[in-house]
């Protein structure tokens, strides 16, 4: 089926449309990442030193052996935060008596990195003993990641804990998916207490990273589980690479780049490709040429023509995500001294 092409000015009455739905919904929001007191930039100062140290070498030696280790740390950091907050509770391993989040649909495939976590933790353990909470370390981590390779810096407020649970059903329902309509995608952040402003800038993150074949199979053949999508057609060059790396049946694994033009490497040129219509993900594509974008187009084109201001907004973005905080980890959470077990 052929990708269907709309006009690029939505009727007057979508615009219309479209905000007094994003006002609906922002009235539900669950503003669950405020500001939390304990969370402070100095919390290691006197109790461990040279944890930002440690974990900024660690991440350095990373990403030199595999520059597409920063995208897999970023995308770790995401996956944690949407599920019970920013607890490190994407880390746990399946056991007899807990079930992780690790084989949820949306992380099974998808996660990488967690060795390099386990490396800071040992490194951290050995230095500072049950200091530096697991859930820290990938906030840390995702900062440093970001900024070896082009992108912005922004100072990570610390003290979280580590959850002693997780959330297969939540990990499964939570996270953002590639096929998502720009309703369903905005529901899904302001959930976790993001506004518009922060999901357009937050996806940015796709400036780095790869994507399989399952997760685009729709967006080239247009089988769209979102008919409300209206996305500009792909270009027929452009089209023809990706049905090469991604057939109609089979090769699901296959990878590409999200950003073509520079793939490892963090600039504002994810928003200039949705400016072409060539977003690789549905739900990307979806933030400019959906009919309801009227918010999020403008957001867009933004980004792609001020890189300055998408990155000043994706670091006062990551901070916000970052503080998304599972209240019950103040009460029962822990430091692990493993990161993927709780402590016995």
């Amino acid at each position: 089926m052929a990708l269907s092409k709309f006009s690029s000015h939505p009727h007057p009455y979508l615009q219309c449309l479209a905000c007094l739905i994003f006002f609906i919904l922002s009235i539900f929001v669950v503003n669950s990442q405020a500001d939390d007191p304990s969370l402070t930039q100095d919390y290691y100062a006197s109790s461990c030193p040279t944890a930002i140290e440690i974990v900024r070498k660690e991440m350095e030696c990373a990403v030199l052996s595999d520059p597409g280790m920063a995208a897999s740390i970023l995308r770790l950091h995401f996956h944690d935060c949407f599920v019970q907050g920013c607890d490190g509770s994407v880390l746990l391993d399946d056991t007899i008596t807990l079930q992780g989040e690790k084989k949820a649909p949306p992380n099974i495939h998808s996660l990488k990195g967690f060795r390099v976590i386990d490396r800071i933790k040992s490194k951290l353990e050995y230095e500072c003993p049950s200091i530096v909470s697991c859930a820290d370390i990938l906030t840390i981590a995702a900062r440093d990641a970001v900024i070896l390779v082009g992108g912005p810096y922004w100072d990570v407020p610390l003290g979280r804990k580590d959850s002693r649970s997780a959330s297969f059903s939540l990990a499964t329902t939570n996270i953002p998916t590639p096929d998502q309509g720009l309703l369903t995608l905005l529901a899904n952040f302001m959930e976790q207490g993001l506004s518009v402003t922060d999901m357009v800038a937050l996806v940015g993150a796709h400036t780095i990273g790869v994507a399989q074949c399952q997760n685009f199979r729709a967006r080239i053949y247009g089988d769209f589980e979102e008919t409300a999508s209206m996305m500009n057609p792909l270009t027929k060059t452009y089209l023809n690479n990706l049905r090469s790396i991604c057939p109609a049946i089979g090769g699901d694994s296959n990878k590409t780049a999200m950003d073509y033009v520079t793939p490892n490497y963090f600039d504002n040129s994810i928003y200039q490709i949705l400016l072409r219509g060539e977003g690789l993900l549905n739900s990307d594509q979806e933030m400019y040429s959906s009919v309801l974008a009227f918010e999020t187009k403008q957001l867009v084109q933004k980004y792609a023509e001020d890189q300055l201001a998408f990155f000043q907004q994706f670091s006062d973005s990551m901070v916000k995500m970052g503080n998304i905080i599972n209240p019950d980890s103040f009460i029962t959470g822990e430091v692990r001294k493993n990161c993927r077990f709780i402590n016995t």
